[in-house]
């Protein structure tokens, strides 16, 4: 059988497939571009069970692209809130402004007006214009890069930029007249539910008689795909702090810079325990020196309180940090009373800590960071965060200093202490009391939503031992 051949067998059996197998999914029941478009945006690292439900709630919230344009960004956030890369959902916000502004509201139909919209590259282009309007576009992501390079037995490196050339030109030509929006999505359909990355269900495949890959024996060992860089780790200490006397049933949070790393969301706080060293884990800090260095940085932003004890550990992972959480339940203290006491605790614990370290010739050195984030930007890598329960604290140990500061905090108050903004003196950033209500109004990354509701849950009334 000639090539030709092959590609004609590859689309017709693929469509005859596909119009008998095609799942039932929400986007697909109204030919409505808005719909299309945030569906794609949404399945982005995503798998689709996780996003039916996101979807669902985001069009009963925002069910025109106007909608959309016009809300909120924190709203925006928190209907997001759960499903990860957060850049996706803001860029799909100043997007659809972008259609309000440039095309009165209606969704464009040329490739140049689709791709210059923000967030929407050359795969989202290529699923808007022909899911949603039928044209004869290629729409090529990893699933349908693995597709074709298994029945073409084509053995480049599919994280090359000429790769992907060459498999839009391939899918282009695969697409039969008039069907764009059915050959697309079949496509798409193949490559997950039946041309999966580890085990391909080859004898459930409707173009398994002349796929190459299959015939050569290489199903297993396509397609070909150099490693990315491993995420760079980081050992990261979180205070939960419980409120008292005015914020008791309160805990403290913060809400990150206005750009950068999960810009505007709301966290717990925390500090960078140390730098990992090349190419290896982030190592954790031993109890005492890790609560006298969360005592010192919350003193530093003008918040007294004194660690308890170690809650839980949880792990959050972006494309190239992972952050390995500990986290300290705290107690709020009389700022007036325990601060110097506090920071005495904390500047003898941390001069043990340096003493034992420098005997060491394992020891990372270095400057301890006290950050609000990473330098470097990220997106999520995934939206999980894995928040263990309560267990036995980290034993190693890191050395390093600690930032004094001992100026009052600014504060803009109303009568209602869930309502009380504080702005930190060391970071200048804002910080507030929140109780399990204002969780519905303020969006979080995952790790730290779920440590807030195993909190308010009463998760973490006993410490780890």
């Amino acid at each position: 059988m000639g090539l030709q051949e092959q590609k004609r067998h590859f689309s017709v059996n693929l469509l005859d497939w596909y119009m008998i197998n095609r799942r039932d999914l929400p986007w697909r029941r109204h030919n409505n571009p808005y719909f299309t478009w945030v569906s794609e945006i949404m399945l982005q690292q995503t798998r689709v069970d996780t996003v039916i439900p996101y979807f669902n709630r985001f069009i009963t919230n925002f069910p025109t692209v106007q909608a959309l344009a016009e809300a909120p960004e924190e709203e925006v956030l928190k209907n997001w809130e759960g499903l990860g890369y957060y850049s996706r959902a803001r860029n799909l916000q100043a997007a659809a402004q972008q259609v309000m502004e440039l095309h009165g509201g209606e969704m464009p139909q040329d490739k140049q007006s689709v791709f210059a919209l923000k967030g929407v590259g050359p795969y989202t282009a290529g699923a808007i214009l022909s899911i949603a309007f039928n044209q004869p576009q290629p729409a090529v992501d990893g699933n349908v890069m693995r597709v074709l390079s298994r029945y073409f037995l084509i053995d480049e490196d599919i994280m090359k930029g000429s790769t992907r050339v060459l498999m839009e030109e391939l899918a282009t030509e695969l697409i039969p007249e008039g069907r764009a929006r059915d050959f697309n999505q079949a496509l798409m359909e193949l490559g997950a539910l039946v041309c999966t990355p580890k085990a391909p269900h080859c004898l459930t495949c409707p173009v398994m008689e002349q796929c190459s890959g299959r015939i050569a024996g290489r199903e297993l060992t396509l397609p070909v795909k150099t490693k990315a860089k491993p995420p760079r780790p980081e050992q990261r200490l979180v205070a939960l702090v419980e409120g008292s006397g005015a914020h008791r049933g309160r805990v403290l949070v913060r809400q990150r810079p206005e750009t950068g790393l999960l810009a505007r969301m709301w966290e717990l706080p925390h500090v960078l325990a140390a730098p990992a060293a090349a190419g290896k884990a982030a190592a954790p800090l031993a109890d005492e020196p890790a609560m006298a260095l969360l005592a010192g940085s919350l003193w530093a932003e003008g918040f007294a309180a004194r660690p308890e004890g170690l809650a839980t550990h949880a792990e959050h992972v972006f494309s190239h940090i992972v952050w390995s959480l500990q986290v300290y339940k705290c107690t709020e203290q009389d700022l007036g009373s325990e601060l110097p006491l506090i920071a005495a605790e904390a500047r003898a614990a941390y001069d043990a800590q340096a003493a034992s370290q420098a005997s060491s010739a394992a020891a990372v050195t270095g400057q301890l960071q006290i950050s609000a984030e990473p330098k470097a930007d990220a997106e999520l890598t995934s939206a999980a965060a894995d928040v263990s329960a309560p267990g036995t604290a980290y034993t190693e140990s890191q050395s390093g200093s600690l930032l004094e500061h001992n100026k009052p905090l600014s504060a803009s108050t109303t009568a209602n202490a869930s309502q009380e903004v504080l702005t930190g003196k060391g970071d200048g950033l804002t910080y507030q009391w929140i109780g399990p209500e204002d969780m519905e109004k303020l969006a979080f990354p995952n790790v730290f939503l779920k440590l807030l509701r195993n909190y308010f849950a009463g998760a973490y009334d006993e410490l780890a031992e």
